[in-house]
């Protein structure tokens, strides 16, 4: 395959992208995972599972926007426009401090192949909608729920605009995808998040995201990484006090461009030109 990209802006060797992915579940509805070992009946309400999933607009990600203020890193938010739509202080703030929010999808639990491509081409448009609305600006960028997308989906962002779409895994470097209705740059997500340690130590996602940099600074002419965390499970004390030495370190290598994933994609799109 074609390598999309030959460097980043400025020499740098990798570029980091850092995602917080902003999520909200239909009322009385609670993730599919949580913290608790044993998860109760089919039927029941889990008061607990809301609660904590509820964390991420209440406090997660006004302590991950101190974070990020405190580094001076840009990050992208996914957001479920349900959770802007709950959180417009937060949606406010997210755009007010130079972060980019981009689309994942209506709820967590609306997945997009479980729409019509009428369904889905509606959908599409409605978060975008909402996005505008509470941040005061149109997105240009979208990570499906469970970052899973149809066939349509590409085609669809494209023609509602979209500059990028984060659904793909089928390569480290972004590439541009050519469709219906015209280009559209594919950005990978992450292959470990951080509620991938959930019933962990916190201390495995700072490794793991350590080694891995550190294996492409030194590897890679020129390398990416998708640092990928949730607002309610990322923005906890545990977890934050793992993101924040994290980004400290990377800080401290030289080669690295921080970067919100619509500057990667506007980048890879000069490149093409």
């Amino acid at each position: 395959m074609e390598q999309a990209i030959r460097a980043w802006p400025g020499g740098a060797k990798l570029a980091v992208m850092a995602t917080v992915m902003f999520e909200a579940w239909p009322e009385g509805k609670s993730p599919p995972y949580s913290p608790m070992a044993s998860p109760l009946r089919e039927g029941a309400v889990d008061r607990q599972g809301i609660s904590w999933a509820e964390y991420g607009g209440k406090t997660g990600i006004w302590r991950l926007l101190r974070l990020f203020d405190e580094l001076g890193i840009k990050a992208t938010v996914a957001a479920n426009a349900l959770a802007l739509q709950r959180f417009p202080d937060a949606a406010r703030a997210i755009a007010q401090r130079g972060h980019e929010v981009a689309g994942h999808g209506y709820t967590q639990d609306r997945l997009m192949p479980y729409c019509s491509p009428s369904d889905e081409r509606e959908l599409i448009h409605e978060c975008a909608s909402v996005i505008e609305a509470t941040t005061a600006k149109r997105p240009v960028g979208w990570a499906s729920p469970r970052m899973t997308p149809t066939e349509h989906t590409a085609s669809f962002l494209a023609e509602a605009g979209f500059l990028w779409h984060g659904d793909y895994n089928d390569t480290d470097l972004p590439y541009v995808v050519q469709t219906d209705n015209g280009p559209i740059v594919a950005l990978a997500h992450s292959d470990f998040t951080d509620n991938r340690v959930l019933r962990g130590s916190p201390r495995d996602f700072f490794d793991v995201y350590k080694d891995t940099f550190d294996f492409l600074h030194r590897t890679e002419p020129v390398g990416i990484l998708n640092f990928t965390i949730h607002a309610h499970f990322g923005g906890r004390p545990p977890m934050a006090a793992m993101v924040a030495e994290a980004l400290e370190y990377m800080q401290g290598r030289p080669g690295v461009w921080f970067a919100r994933h619509d500057e990667v994609a506007e980048w890879v799109i000069g490149s093409k030109r």
